[in-house]
């Protein structure tokens, strides 16, 4: 996912897609635990998406805050 597409969501589906990418990256990592998965690279892009979805969400929140001050 582009920044620009994590920009343009609103904050119950930031929540959403960060639930679901929480729980792709939990299946990924039982499964590389497991045995190795073909691309382990998808490991790191979703802990990556992750950190940008929770960005944004803090970015929405810290902004709501100003504007009700």
């Amino acid at each position: 996912m582009k920044n620009a597409e994590i920009k343009s969501l609103s904050v119950d589906e930031l929540q959403e897609k960060l639930a679901a990418e929480q729980e792709t990256l939990q299946k990924l990592a039982f499964g590389h635990a497991i045995s190795p998965i073909e691309n382990p690279m998808k490991i790191r892009v979703s802990r990556k998406t992750i950190a940008r979805l929770k960005t944004q969400l803090r970015a929405v929140e810290l902004t709501n805050q100003k504007t009700t001050k």
